[in-house]
């Protein structure tokens, strides 16, 4: 991945000329009067409270915080880059706020320094939101980062507010910051339910997409596009509501740990928590299409691929109303009480078609409940499709169109910059068009939709979302 003379000539002379961030009148410090015209903002340290305005792009220069009483707000159609050579990350403390409002005809875009065609994930360290909600443990540091008082989250406001992240995208984020120490594209560590999270983009992300260690913090419209390990990952006792999600992944690259649809844990280990952090994972997720590795059922994956749904120690998520397609496995319950939590109701599994066509269903070692078990309580209000190999291969083909997929969403055997330019996610056709149900009282609060999936007639990732973010020119 070669840089161009130009690139490296406009970061010199941008990190001569300019101070550590843009000033305002609202206490950030002030630039240069003159600064070079051509080469971005450059942001280090910390920042005081200011505004990033479009006018610019900004360039992330190592961990980059924003601390207890600080605002940083980001105007609709901003640029922010992330340097490689530092592992750029920028990092919301509890108590800090990040506004960054955009719009679907300007999105905030968070990406990449490198040049169009050379970008990659694991080019910068991504974006890190902290706060005081409950999280399961004592006094958490945020994994990816050296344990610090910033990196410290969690504590019992609920309601706490990070902020804002709606019409946002966050490309080729998450990195190694320290050995098996990963950041991932979004990060959030006891974010409270004050803070707005919708339409939000995750792209070629070098860890997990979307990662929830605890909080309650709720979700709209979420994208997790060509990820590396798990798209949805939940630890920690999170509680909060999502709906209406999207994943979409690439066939070639997956994390040795195994990558999943939805990994949901609930700590470091299988232990019930004592005192204030007696309380298990629980948030819910509703309407989501999962679009796996593989197009039909002969394609060759990376073998790290696993499971649609792969529930971990003591978790008692809720997910329901959506559709898994296109995993080599279906769902595993790692731990005798991942299953328990289920058949007690703790956590809810309903209304979900999944299309598996190795090992549907599968649990850990040393359970006493068996992969028939997993499959009984799957299916007693779920829908599973098993996908036989034929040799004309058109048995996933009719799958989906009898589901109401369109072939485009997949990425198929195309190469990462050649996904489709407009893919058709509506649903206007077949079974998921209809049989959502939201009677289960832990899906109170949620849109009522008559259709399973994240789509309908509409598609809300119109006009915001972009596909080949590895080629777009910012």
């Amino acid at each position: 991945m070669k840089k161009s003379l130009f690139y490296f000539a406009s970061l010199f002379l941008s990190a001569a000329v300019m101070t550590s961030c843009s000033g305002d009148d609202n206490g950030g410090t002030t630039p240069d009067p003159d600064p070079d015209p051509v080469g971005p903002v450059v942001l280090t340290g910390d920042l005081t409270t200011q505004t990033l305005t479009n006018d610019k792009q900004y360039l992330l220069r190592g961990i980059v915080y924003v601390k207890n009483a600080q605002t940083l707000t980001i105007e609709p159609g901003t640029v922010i880059m992330g340097d490689k050579a530092t592992k750029g990350t920028l990092v919301i403390v509890p108590g800090g706020k990040i506004i960054a409002d955009g719009t679907a005809a300007e999105p905030i875009v968070f990406t990449s320094a490198l040049e169009p065609g050379s970008r990659d994930r694991g080019d910068w360290g991504g974006l890190i939101l902290l706060g005081k909600a409950k999280v399961n443990q004592a006094a958490p540091s945020i994994e990816g980062l050296a344990v610090s008082p910033e990196t410290v989250y969690g504590g019992d406001i609920d309601a706490d507010n990070s902020g804002i992240l709606r019409y946002v995208r966050v490309e080729f984020a998450g990195i190694e910051l320290t050995p098996n120490n990963e950041t991932n594209s979004i990060t959030l560590g006891g974010v409270g339910s004050g803070t707005v999270l919708e339409n939000a983009q995750v792209s070629f992300g070098g860890d997990d997409g979307f990662e929830w260690f605890g909080g309650s913090v709720n979700g709209k419209n979420l994208i997790a596009f060509a990820t590396w390990d798990d798209s949805f990952d939940v630890d920690f006792g999170y509680s909060g509501k999502n709906q209406f999600g999207l994943e979409v992944r690439y066939p070639s690259f997956a994390d040795q740990s195994g990558s999943n649809s939805f990994e949901c844990d609930n700590g470091p280990n299988d232990n019930v928590g004592v005192g204030q952090y007696n309380f298990l994972t629980t948030g819910v997720f509703s309407n989501f299409t999962c679009i796996g590795p593989r197009a039909i059922v002969t394609q060759s994956i990376n073998a790290n691929y696993q499971h649609s749904l792969d529930l971990r120690r003591r978790t008692a998520v809720t997910i329901a109303n959506s559709v898994f397609v296109g995993y080599p496995r279906g769902i595993r319950m790692n731990q005798q009480s991942v299953y328990d939590n289920y058949v007690a109701g703790e956590g809810v599994l309903t209304n979900n078609v999944m299309v598996a066509d190795l090992q549907t269903y599968s649990v850990g070692s040393g359970m006493t409940a068996t992969a028939a078990d997993v499959n009984a309580l799957w299916n007693a209000t779920n829908t599973t499709i098993t996908a036989v190999p034929t040799p004309e291969q058109g048995g996933l083909a009719t799958i989906y169109t009898a589901l109401g997929l369109n072939s485009n969403v997949f990425f198929g055997g195309n190469v990462a910059t050649a996904y489709s330019s407009n893919p058709t996610f509506t649903v206007t056709t077949g079974t998921l068009t209809a049989g959502a149900s939201f009677v289960n009282p832990k899906l109170a609060g949620l849109a009522n939709t008559t259709y399973v999936g994240a789509f309908g007639s509409t598609d809300w990732t119109d006009g915001w979302a972009e596909f080949n973010p590895i080629s777009k020119e910012y």
